[in-house]
């Protein structure tokens, strides 16, 4: 026999930044709001990345709505309640030859025309920001806005935050499906999202689900998103003495790495893991590992006297555009989309709050991305063979 069901003027599925985000702006609007979430609140991508807050490694397009985002990390009272561990330490972004530094030059150069405060520095500038550098480097990427937040944090923030305001969080509630206004058992007019026999219905439903976008909505919509996956390592030293003063991140690799305010170092990105969210189970790939930690010592030579304590994998995925999904479902009416942000830590916040605008029926401050782009139907048989292969 099924658990009474529960009804909301609007159910998340996703506790994540961005799914937390929304939750609590449209609590604080007077909704009624459930959030269910498959493990722990930030536990995914939001709580297992290096919490990297730059401003010069994301894509141009994506500049404005990033400033956007580091606001809200510099004030989190509003949206977030505490403060994350905000971190304000400025960026370098390195080249190495002159290819790489003819590129950062270029990507540089389309940052500063969308407003991000970055200017071009040569070795000697970049080595009295940061004394331990290597004398490797040819050219830098200075942005003094950069920074990092403790994203191991963000769980525990968010639940207060996300009771404080009202909203009913249900972790460790994976769900099995959602029945859609109209067909099968739903319960009235709106979406019924069940795990195992509890069952949410919904007004509205906000599909902030990260990697698994791509399988809720194929199950449930009939819709196809290939969403391509990144299996980002993560590793932290020992507590050292001070050796790393700002963000470094290397011109040519997503890697990046930092030193907080316990002394530790935190070496992200790069080279990748693998594993995908369709089979479960991801790995650390030794070989790669080892490539991060040889390219980490390139930049800054004491780290050759670091030990690592602890290896861990985020996962994050991109559409084929590495743009962000933020807007409606396409074909289901009262149901949205927010994911798939490229610096999803850093841009989330803000992309959560033009979400919940959207959904209150206001104008969102800046444009939204439309998923339609995005996917195909389930009749489009390029979709149905695509799934098909990328599932076998």
């Amino acid at each position: 026999m099924s658990a009474p069901d529960e009804n909301f003027d609007t159910v998340v599925v996703g506790g994540g930044v961005m799914g937390a985000t929304v939750a609590v702006r449209l609590a604080n609007a007077g909704q009624k709001v459930a959030l269910l979430e498959r493990g722990g609140l930030c536990m995914q991508a939001s709580g297992v990345n290096a919490g990297t807050l730059s401003i010069q490694i994301k894509r141009a397009a994506l500049i404005p709505y990033a400033m956007k985002g580091w606001e809200l990390w510099r004030n989190p009272h509003e949206w977030l309640g505490a403060d994350a561990g905000f971190n304000q330490v400025g960026g370098l972004t390195l080249a190495f030859t002159e290819d790489e530094a003819e590129m950062l030059t270029e990507r540089m150069e389309a940052r500063r025309q969308n407003g991000a405060p970055v200017e071009m520095i040569g070795l000697n500038r970049a080595r009295e920001i940061e004394p331990g550098l290597s004398d490797k480097p040819l050219l830098a990427s200075w942005c003094p806005m950069d920074g990092y937040a403790n994203s191991y944090q963000l769980g525990d923030v968010f639940r207060a935050k996300l009771r404080e305001v009202g909203v009913a969080v249900h972790e460790q509630t994976p769900v099995d499906r959602i029945v859609r206004p109209g067909s099968g058992p739903s319960r009235g007019n709106g979406y019924t999202a069940w795990s195992g026999d509890r069952h949410f219905t919904g007004k509205r439903l906000v599909l902030a689900g990260g990697v698994w976008l791509q399988e809720l909505l194929w199950r449930d919509f009939g819709l196809h998103l290939p969403i391509n996956c990144r299996v980002n390592q993560v590793s932290v030293t020992e507590r050292m003495p001070p050796i790393v003063n700002t963000v470094l991140g290397i011109a040519t690799s997503l890697l990046t790495l930092k030193q907080s305010r316990n002394g530790t170092i935190l070496i992200g990105g790069g080279w990748q893991g693998k594993g995908d969210p369709e089979r479960g189970g991801y790995e650390i790939l030794p070989e790669n590992l080892v490539g991060n930690l040889r390219l980490a010592t390139y930049v800054v030579p004491a780290l050759r006297e670091a030990r690592i304590v602890r290896t861990w994998l985020g996962v994050e995925g991109n559409t084929a555009d590495v743009m962000p999904l933020v807007g409606d479902v396409p074909g289901a009416p009262d149901a949205y989309i927010i994911g798939c942000v490229r610096g999803g830590y850093t841009i989330g916040p803000y992309m959560g709050k033009l979400l919940a605008q959207y959904i209150l029926g206001q104008e969102p401050e800046m444009p939204l991305f439309d998923p339609a782009r995005a996917v195909m139907a389930e009749t489009d048989t390029t979709a149905q063979a695509t799934h098909d292969t990328l599932s076998a």
